[in-house]
């Protein structure tokens, strides 16, 4: 193992890097032709009143782009399931589903690197988690020692025996590593200052209008004078400020204001962090993530899970030698989980550390209308890397299950600067 020297991964729990490979350094998504996405679904056509839709979109944020097709469709954005957020700059192609809207509305409808093809109806929304896995095809561009290039077999030896299955850097930000952070007040039921973090927080590489407006608001708190400052693009944060003008003082409304599915990734990202640093103290303590040991729990492909004890240890040790299940951790929740094994010991000092009762999220989840009832995910993963030199740059192509990150598995070959790999 290797430590990471970045100070964003210290901060997000990434403290690791499994693999003792060089890295090559090198950037990511020069242009958004350098990251393709594309999501496996099973969506078969039937009837009912959702339209289903292939969506393909180039350099755009998630949240926004269906902001935008709702705006242009004159829907509120509520109304458009889709079954995970793909990468902004990047090319990306997955499933919407609208309700009640028709194809010829989708003919009618124009926005700049949005595509939208109709593909029939069905009964059901998408909603989050509703496919098989994202296929993506990536391309390295200024990698610093190309010498590598020839101990790229090495390492996907290091991948067969697994690498931390870390939540990536796009569920928290880079620039702005902020999600977790308003999630964390969101969760303390402190919603003016989750508005404070979401608006006022600065981050780098920010334009002249965006850092006058964030430090605007972070000092005087006054939504109108922010938003006169915060430039048109900011969506999210300007349609907060702009229920503060007209309803001074309602930061829960605000927050309610937003879209469900971003509303619901606030909470999951301070889950997502607190699985990050478990796994990091689980490795700094130099337990396994493939041996396992009483009390670790395992995780089956279909999400059943099972607590190891003393009498079923053997035979866990076979089953994931295997590959049929996997050591996994918590992701904490409403449901309290008994305090058993060494990594519940762990999450519960986390959650301690910050404030945070499993009956907190259990709140939320009625003040949000969305469920965080907690769940578990493997602690490692082993994705198949094909991978080709092109004008010197490194092309890789992999697949990976829904949840799991495309970064967290570059950042162990490339070992670069995350503000390259966003």
């Amino acid at each position: 193992m290797i430590k990471s020297p970045w100070d964003i991964d210290k901060e997000l729990g990434l403290w690791w890097y499994s693999t003792e490979t060089p890295g090559t350094g090198g950037k990511l998504r020069t242009v958004p032709e350098d990251f393709l996405v594309e999501e496996i679904g099973d969506h078969p056509d039937s009837s009912g009143p959702y339209l289903l839709c292939k969506l393909t979109k180039t350099n755009w944020d998630q949240h926004r782009a269906i902001k935008a097709i709702a705006s242009g469709l004159g829907m509120s954005h509520q109304r458009i399931g889709f079954a995970g957020t793909k990468d902004k700059r990047a090319i990306t192609t997955q499933y919407i589903s609208l309700f009640k809207v028709t194809a010829d509305d989708i003919e009618k409808l124009t926005i700049p690197d949005i595509a939208l093809t109709p593909l029939g109806f069905t009964q059901h929304p998408i909603d989050l988690g509703d496919l098989k896995e994202n296929r993506f095809s990536i391309r390295i561009r200024s990698i610093v020692d190309k010498t590598l290039y020839s101990g790229f077999n090495e390492f996907q030896n290091s991948l067969d025996e697994g690498i931390p299955n870390y939540v990536g850097y796009q569920r928290f930000g880079v620039t702005r590593p902020v999600t977790h952070l308003i999630g964390l007040e969101v969760l303390r039921g402190d919603f003016q200052e989750a508005v404070r973090v979401m608006v006022g927080k600065p981050g780098t590489h920010m334009g002249e209008h965006e850092r006058e407006g964030r430090a605007c608001y972070l000092e005087s708190g006054d939504p109108a004078a922010a938003l006169h400052l915060l430039p048109p693009r900011l969506s999210l944060e300007r349609s907060v400020l702009h229920h503060l003008v007209e309803k001074p003082g309602d930061y829960l409304g605000a927050i309610q204001s937003l879209p469900r599915t971003l509303r619901s990734m606030y909470v999951s990202a301070v889950q997502s962090w607190f699985f990050n640093l478990t796994l990091s103290i689980r490795l700094e303590e130099g337990r396994s993530l493939t041996e396992p040991d009483t009390g670790d729990r395992l995780i089956w492909p279909d999400g059943r899970t099972d607590q190891i004890t003393s009498s079923t240890l053997r035979a866990a040790k076979v089953q994931i030698k295997r590959g049929t299940c996997s050591i996994s951790l918590l992701l904490p929740g409403g449901k309290l989980i008994p305090e058993t094994g060494a990594d519940d010991r762990i999450i519960e000092h986390i959650l301690e550390e910050n404030g945070i009762k499993t009956e907190m999220f259990d709140k939320m989840s009625s003040v949000l209308n969305t469920t965080f009832a907690g769940s578990f995910r493997s602690t490692v993963m082993k994705p198949q890397i094909d991978h080709h030199i092109e004008d010197e740059d490194l092309c890789v192509r992999f697949s990976l299950p829904p949840g799991h990150y495309a970064t967290s598995v570059l950042r162990e070959y490339m070992k670069a600067d995350p503000l390259n790999m966003t």
